[in-house]
């Protein structure tokens, strides 16, 4: 069995730069790290109103990156734009709303249906990498199918937050389990992210058909007190 990827998150590195108003700490900096001390891929998210992550950003690492760099981006006519141009060679379509404190959930793949399948056409088109964000759901990994996404990531939210209340999480993991099955017999790559924490991600790694973990917040939060590399290091081997 091959070992599972690990995706770092650098969003909140720049949510600490931006608090003052600095250059630093460095985005770039972080991801050269994260690399150098395993890391599989680097995400960012571009949000509508860069709270973190902003084009300069995203230019100099894809510049210097020598892993895949994973861009997240909203079903946008700006963000197709973006993405169109700088080619970044992974792309997450998220939800995304301007007042939410991080992404609430995962995609409505019903809404502007067709914009959203023909920004997925257009980006395949440049031999990008196609990620749909979405919940533990059957009805929507198989319209993620249907849409021709290359991959899913289920939004490990809900679990996370049961994991970490100490509540009783075994119904949300075989409904994650069903949909990661699914997701293998429809030829989908199935990635799992948000909330995740060495609890969590030790849990969800017994499950069998998930190939990428993208982890940010714990990460980034856990290596104020001992640093990026013994982070990853330890996350690499609860992926194993």
């Amino acid at each position: 069995m091959k070992r599972i990827r690990l995706g770092v998150n650098i969003d909140h590195v720049a949510t600490v730069r931006n608090a003052r108003g600095e250059n630093y700490p460095s985005p770039l900096k972080a991801a050269l790290l994260a690399e150098k001390k395993g890391a599989d891929s680097i995400t960012i998210h571009l949000r509508e109103d860069r709270r973190h992550i902003n084009e300069q950003d995203l230019k100099k690492i894809i510049k210097k990156l020598k892993i895949p760099l994973n861009l997240e981006i909203a079903a946008t006519k700006e963000m197709l734009k973006i993405a169109s141009r700088i080619k970044p060679p992974f792309i997450c379509i998220v939800p995304e709303k301007r007042k939410e404190i991080t992404t609430e959930g995962g995609l409505n793949l019903n809404y502007n249906k067709l914009f959203l399948k023909n920004l997925i056409k257009t980006l395949k088109k440049k031999k990008l990498r196609i990620s749909l964000f979405i919940e533990p759901s059957l009805r929507d990994i198989k319209e993620a199918k249907k849409l021709n996404a290359d991959c899913v990531e289920i939004h490990t939210g809900k679990l996370c937050n049961l994991i970490n209340q100490r509540k009783n999480y075994k119904y949300e993991i075989k409904k994650i389990e069903k949909v990661v099955k699914m997701g293998n017999l429809l030829g989908l790559e199935v990635h799992a992210g948000h909330g995740l924490t060495y609890t969590s991600a030790k849990i969800l790694s017994k499950i069998n058909g998930i190939t990428e973990f993208n982890i940010g917040h714990f990460l980034i939060g856990e290596s104020i007190f001992v640093g990026i590399s013994s982070v990853i290091k330890s996350f690499r081997k609860i992926l194993k």
